[in-house]
């Protein structure tokens, strides 16, 4: 047998109930998710971006035979995909997606800065390669094409490298650089619409990414890169990742109030 509540007495005895019960501190940080949910967000967030960078690219190919048009489509669906994925995943575990974005949130935090700590970062990184290799592996599947073929198409000339180098240190500088300006919440546009520029204005169609690069090299398809390319787009997506955290602390350097201490 259960009590009633009287409907006129009802509001001011759930205004007691919540009285009652503990209240979060102003301005404390709401409870993170555990850490295996973490690890899964950042699996399938990275397994659906690469799907969608795949898949797009398949579909593309299939469509047109005119390449400007593959960019757009491939381009097109990774800045919506991307978008989506960052609104659905950011607020379970930051939909880092990005190896790159998750060394440089771990050096943040090794800073005092807010961040990834060590045992973070161990999961969230093969969690993303994983992922990628997964999505790549699953666009090949719904396309019919061969689950794991090694990429043919080799991305290692210079311009290229280099153009791995200002996609990533954009990157990073947009994302920090939100972050420092207390802008985050505009970063799934913000991010999705860098990337979808990026993949035109620099020579390596901005990968940006170690793992969805190490993704790609399972698909011989419009979106592949061949596995002997991706040492060097990775280690310049590191350089590019250094450079962006560089110009994150020159631009939006932190002043000093008159008596000296850091302004916020």
């Amino acid at each position: 047998m259960t009590a009633t509540v009287p409907a006129d007495t009802a509001p001011a005895a759930e205004s007691a109930i919540a009285a009652d019960a503990p209240q979060p501190a102003p301005g404390a940080t709401p409870p993170r998710a555990p850490l295996v949910a973490r690890a899964a967000a950042e699996l399938v967030g990275t397994a659906a971006l690469v799907a969608v960078v795949v898949g797009s690219g398949i579909q593309a190919t299939d469509l047109t035979d005119d390449v400007a048009l593959q960019l757009l489509a491939n381009s097109t669906a990774t800045v919506f995909g991307l978008g989506v994925l960052i609104v659905l995943l950011g607020p379970v575990s930051g939909a880092h997606f990005n190896p790159a974005v998750t060394l440089a949130e771990w050096w943040t935090a090794r800073r005092g800065g807010a961040g990834v700590n060590a045992r973070e970062l161990a999961v969230y990184v093969p969690s993303q390669i994983a992922g990628a290799i997964a999505g790549a592996i699953l666009a090949d599947a719904m396309f019919g094409e061969p689950l794991v073929k090694w990429s043919t198409h080799d991305r290692s000339a210079g311009n290229l490298l280099l153009g791995e180098v200002v996609a990533t240190a954009g990157l990073i500088l947009l994302i920090f650089g939100l972050a420092r300006a207390d802008r985050l919440r505009f970063a799934p546009v913000a991010v999705a619409s860098y990337i979808g520029a990026a993949y035109w204005f620099t020579s390596s169609t901005s990968f940006a990414n170690p793992a969805v690069t190490i993704g790609r090299a399972f698909t011989d398809t419009f979106a592949g890169i061949a596995p002997a390319s991706v040492p060097g787009f990775i280690a310049m997506q590191l350089v590019g990742a250094v450079v962006g955290l560089a110009l994150v602390a020159v631009i939006f350097m932190r002043g000093k109030t008159d008596s000296g201490t850091p302004s916020a």
